[in-house]
């Protein structure tokens, strides 16, 4: 059996084709489509008729790719850049008449559940009590559990895109007084998570994400010719001096250092001093950079709990009961 997930974020639009036979998702395909609908939407505002042709074709040639590698219609989803955009029910409803693919946004919360999921997986139960990070274009996850799916999450509008549009817009590189507010602003919305973190004790801490990949490569680990088996951990000193590198250089010079690549490269400072005062304010050390997120979570939950919970998915969607916005703090009642 193939299945296959889309997942529509802030830059791209990646699809990946799964064997399923064993229970657990092996990729034999993924691809992407560049998109970069976070340079062209600001949180709040709608998405633009040329962003939804360019995310229709994309999901399209995403759901025609999948048929090829023998799997059913993609489990497709969108994150912030859709969730938050006013006009979120005219863009999900133009991808479903014009590709008929049934494309849905979650909540930040149910991303956060997803993401814990697939970590937990790849790290394994000696992982112990475990703390989750996850940056995206425009929201943090965290999570923290001790089982198969988090005890706790929380979404939080502190993603690295949305942040940069909204300190340093215009200002490349950005003067010390926007860095010092954009790390005010993060410290007051992740005080309360921070503290419920710091409270649980998490045994071992991960993080996922591009922005973390490459902010993990940049402070030192080993690059993705290696393998996703290869350990990569990023210490928090290490990012507190990555902050001041990527700080002092426009974006252009940016793309030149390790790990940070050029669509990236803007927001990548936003990115840094998100992941550092996240880990300053929890307490925490060092993260292990893990490979399986949200896609892996997806493909994980359909895999274990069947089709009924993307039947719920698609229902709160039609009723459109998923927040535009990520919510500043929730303890979710998770169910499996």
């Amino acid at each position: 059996m193939r299945i296959s997930v889309v997942d529509v974020g802030s830059n791209t639009v990646r699809l990946v084709v799964a064997d399923a036979e064993d229970g657990v998702p092996l990729p034999v395909h993924t691809a992407k489509w560049r998109l970069r609908l976070g340079d062209h939407v600001r949180p709040g505002q709608p998405i633009p008729e040329e962003a939804v042709e360019r995310l229709v074709e994309a999901v399209e040639g995403a759901s025609r790719t999948a048929a090829r590698w023998g799997a059913a219609g993609p489990l497709a989803f969108a994150t912030a850049v859709v969730r938050s955009a006013p006009n979120r029910q005219e863009v999900l409803r133009t991808v479903r008449t014009r590709t008929g693919v049934g494309l849905y946004t979650l909540p930040g919360e149910v991303e956060a559940e997803l993401t814990f999921l697939g970590a937990r997986r790849w790290m394994g139960w000696r992982a112990g009590p475990l703390a989750l990070f996850d940056i995206g274009g425009g929201s943090l996850e965290v999570a923290f559990g001790r089982g198969r799916l988090p005890d706790y999450v929380a979404s939080l509008p502190l993603g690295a895109g949305r942040l940069t549009h909204e300190f340093f817009e215009g200002q490349d590189p950005p003067p010390p007084e926007a860095v010092r507010a954009l790390r005010r602003k993060v410290r007051h919305q992740l005080r309360d998570v921070a503290s419920r973190i710091r409270w649980e004790g998490p045994r071992t801490a991960v993080a996922t994400s591009r922005t973390f990949e490459q902010l993990g490569r940049l402070c030192g680990t080993p690059p993705g010719r290696r393998g996703p088996f290869v350990e990569r951990r990023m210490h928090r000193a290490d990012l507190r001096e990555a902050i001041e590198c990527l700080a002092a250089l426009p974006a252009a010079r940016r793309a030149e250092l390790p790990g940070i690549s050029a669509p990236r490269a803007a927001q990548s400072l936003a990115g840094a001093v998100v992941g550092h005062t996240a880990m300053k304010l929890t307490g925490i050390r060092t993260v292990t950079i893990c490979p399986w997120a949200i896609r892996e979570g997806v493909l994980l939950r359909h895999i274990e709990d069947g089709a009924s919970w993307w039947a719920e998915i698609a229902r709160r969607n039609e009723e459109d009961t998923v927040p535009a916005e990520p919510v500043p703090l929730r303890i979710a009642a998770v169910t499996t």
